[in-house]
């Protein structure tokens, strides 16, 4: 396990002097948010004095504090401050006017009723790039509908893929609508800097959660517009493209196979002593394969249900066919690969206790992310923010007394 400290890198981060305020919750925001830090970005998160971001007690907690927490908010600072009331909009006001990204992941709406939509924002700052990322978008029949991930996975075509044929689609195990649209988001920041770089103007970033599944779903809609396919769940394999499939093995297990490539087809045909499929000529390319996709997976199958995973994958292996076994997290955290490359890293807590946490990615050969600080308590940074903007110790004690900042 790589252990992460917080010494500055010898070079300086790719986004190092970026100044971001985060008003989202939960994910998807605060993910894009995540983002930026960690390759350099100063990122003030704002969160409510009460309870703070509703992430902190999501999922199993620790001492009372998600340990999702010290993965969502590493490497940002926690400002707590009541967005309701005139004096905390207008310190927001204050910040923008200083800052280079504006994340928000509110309703449509939110925002304008506070006084902090994107046109007040940018009259002040032009410079400024806001980030809007809502189920939705900010235009639409549907703007001012709740979104949250699973409805926008569902309306973007992924959820009616997710299942064995004829049983009801299944969810993703983790909030990949949220995840996208932030990733989506973090693309559209990095197109507005340097369209800012060329011009020294600022924009708004509409992302909607369900455009940005639906903008991953490959060739769904041309095989509508083309064919009027629909296309349908099909469990482990992958449509119109053969073989590729999940084989149960001898021991219980799973391997994942891919034999899609031509001369990979071969090889793998070859492996399991099928020769004749390797080497028919109505098999030569993937169009031939999909027609008889069945034959095929019925001879990967037999010869994978005689063989244990680790013997089935050595073998795959040595002839050089695209292959693996379906991981658990123990899987993950025990795997060498991983280690390798520095995605298992090792936190310490203020209690002194280690926490294992995802590395950094992408990897950056030149100015690499990394870990500068541990995910902040609830207004952890709020007097050294305020102090910043040049409030007195007084101002912030009175803003305090009020519940208005924590």
């Amino acid at each position: 396990m790589t252990a992460v400290t917080s010494t500055p890198p010898a070079t300086p981060a790719a986004l190092a002097g970026l100044k971001v305020v985060e008003l989202g919750q939960l994910i998807a925001g605060p993910f894009a948010a995540k983002t930026l830090a960690d390759f350099g970005a100063e990122v003030i998160k704002i969160e409510p004095p009460g309870t703070g971001d509703p992430l902190r007690k999501w999922r199993l907690l620790l001492d009372g504090t998600s340990v999702w927490w010290q993965v969502q908010s590493r490497n940002k600072r926690s400002l707590a401050l009541d967005l309701r009331t005139p004096e905390g909009q207008d310190i927001v006001r204050r910040l923008s006017a200083e800052a280079d990204v504006l994340i928000e992941n509110f309703r449509p709406g939110a925002m304008e009723a506070w006084g902090l939509g994107p046109d007040e924002l940018l009259a002040a700052n032009p410079r400024l790039i806001v980030l809007r990322v809502s189920g939705y978008g900010q235009t639409g029949p549907y703007r001012n509908r709740p979104g949250f991930a699973a409805v926008a996975e569902a309306m973007g075509g992924l959820r009616h893929l997710t299942a064995e044929p004829g049983r009801v689609p299944v969810r993703v195990g983790v909030s990949i609508g949220d995840t996208l649209a932030a990733l989506h988001g973090v693309i559209g920041i990095l197109l507005a800097l340097q369209h800012r770089h060329a011009t020294g103007q600022g924009q708004v970033i509409d992302v909607a959660l369900y455009e940005a599944v639906f903008n991953c779903m490959e060739s769904l809609l041309p095989e509508y517009s083309a064919f009027g396919v629909v296309r349908e769940a099909a469990g482990s394999a992958m449509p119109g493209i053969a073989p590729s499939n999940a084989y149960r093995c001898a021991d219980g297990g799973y391997a994942l196979i891919a034999g899609n490539g031509d001369s990979i087809f071969r090889r793998l045909m070859a492996l399991i002593q099928r020769d004749d499929l390797g080497r028919d000529p109505a098999l030569a390319d993937n169009a031939g394969r999909v027609a008889r996709v069945a034959e095929i997976d019925a001879a990967i199958g037999s010869w994978a249900a005689q063989r244990p995973v680790d013997e089935v994958l050595q073998a795959l292996e040595g002839a050089d066919v695209p292959a693996g076994r379906i991981y658990t997290v123990a899987d993950i955290a025990a795997d060498p690969h991983y280690r390798a490359r520095g995605m298992l890293q090792q936190v310490q807590l203020p209690d002194g206790r280690a926490l294992d946490v995802p590395g950094i990615c992408p990897k950056l050969s030149a100015t690499p992310g990394g870990h500068r600080r541990n995910a902040p308590a609830l207004g952890e940074h709020s007097d050294a923010v305020l102090r910043e903007l040049g409030l007195t110790g007084e101002q912030i004690g009175q803003l305090r007394e009020r519940g208005i900042v924590r």
